[in-house]
């Protein structure tokens, strides 16, 4: 059988930050009818309804999350309404459960959503319930966090291809400047070289501003089939490559400490898929949970030959001005990292540049990514995105 086309023909987001007096359904709930406004669309239309979540559960001591917004919403509730967890990836995985029902012709308007509340929970229950995406019978047990496995590949990076300290603080400060211009952003201050080198230690090589924020938010969209797209909105987005694969649970399995095999295999799905290449996309959001993840990334979506990510920073090519531009928005270290919510947030953000309606405008946007990882590389989505 084959499949229809997708659509993106509304979205909705609230501000990523520390959101004092705003609950993990309210969150959602403003996001959910932000996108339902603007893609126009009757709540009688909506056929079913998936939304991501890693840790409400573990923090709040909250699940049944997707029946819950439901009736937040007032949505029929003879609709199916569903959770999906991939750590960080959910609200990825939420969008492509979401397509893959319009896209078979089982529905034909499906809303998706992600949402985190993470800022009213102690840095340790966070950090413990962040912990638990790491295999507990192996690394686990070790205590390793994730500054801690990001700092062994980017130490590693830097041993293989002489990858800098420098080249990794450049990227906090490229991202922290992109977030000046973004009122969804958490952190909205420029920073410098010097005072990112200067921030406080995490785990070596990995200062505080190398790290994303925890923050509480969510994001959400509408989807439609693509032929039934100008019936609701003039700026429809078509979803023209969408792949979620599946990597390794613990890091001493991986076969090499400088790339995640399932972004390269997303990354490849979603390109052929899409009938693209690398050299095609306009505009990238993607997983930069730390500094080095965004050079990791970068390399392994096939953007630059793996080793040159570090030099491709530091010589402007991912700058909003430069050939590719990587996380205009201010990704995961400026805007925040709600981690259930941070797939959609991305897509929220390229379809506002593929709109021509973003703060930090690519002039000329016609093709978007978004690269959302989660775990220890376990679980990544990549999607491509088009403006019509």
């Amino acid at each position: 059988m084959g499949l229809r086309g997708v659509s993106i023909i509304g979205i909705g987001s609230t501000p990523f930050g520390i959101l004092e007096g705003r609950t993990l359904k309210e969150m959602a709930t403003v996001a959910c009818n932000e996108a339902i406004k603007d893609a126009g669309v009757e709540r009688s239309q909506i056929q079913a309804f998936y939304i991501g979540n890693y840790i409400a559960g573990m923090i709040l001591g909250q699940e049944t999350i997707a029946a819950l917004v439901v009736n937040s919403l007032g949505l029929n509730r003879e609709i199916p309404s569903t959770k999906v967890e991939g750590a960080c990836s959910s609200a990825s995985i939420a969008l492509r459960q979401g397509h893959l029902l319009v896209a078979t012709g089982v529905y034909d308007i499906v809303l998706v959503a992600g949402v985190e509340k993470m800022t009213s929970a102690s840095t340790e229950k966070v950090t413990q319930a962040l912990a638990s995406s790491i295999d507990m019978e192996t690394e686990g047990l070790t205590g390793l966090t994730f500054p801690g496995y990001w700092a062994l590949i980017a130490q590693r990076h830097m041993y293989e291809f002489g990858t800098t300290i420098e080249q990794l603080g450049m990227v906090s400060v490229k991202n922290h400047n992109n977030a000046v211009f973004n009122p969804r952003a958490r952190f909205r201050d420029p920073t410098t070289l010097d005072e990112v080198m200067s921030s406080r230690l995490i785990t070596d090589p990995l200062k505080l501003f190398d790290c994303c924020p925890v923050a509480d938010g969510a994001a959400a969209a509408v989807l439609c089939a693509a032929e039934m797209a100008e019936d609701f909105t003039k700026k429809p987005v078509d979803i023209i490559g969408i792949a979620q694969t599946t990597g390794y649970s613990s890091l001493y399995e991986q076969a090499q400490l400088v790339t995640l095999p399932a972004t390269v295999s997303a990354a490849k799905k979603a390109f052929e898929m899409a009938k693209l290449k690398p050299e095609d996309i306009d505009v990238v959001e993607l997983h930069d949970c730390f500094t080095p993840a965004e050079i990791v990334d970068a390399e392994d979506l096939g953007f630059f030959e793996k080793g040159k990510g570090g030099w491709a920073v530091e010589e402007g090519i991912t700058q909003v001005d430069g050939r590719l531009p990587i996380n205009a928005s201010g990704g995961l270290i400026s805007k925040g990292h709600p981690v259930g919510a941070t797939g959609l947030g991305q897509a929220y953000e390229i379809v506002k540049q593929l709109r021509g309606e973003h703060e930090n405008q690519i002039k000329g946007a016609e093709i978007g990514l978004t690269h959302n990882a989660g775990g220890t590389g376990a679980v990544c989505c990549v999607n491509i995105l088009k403006r019509r």
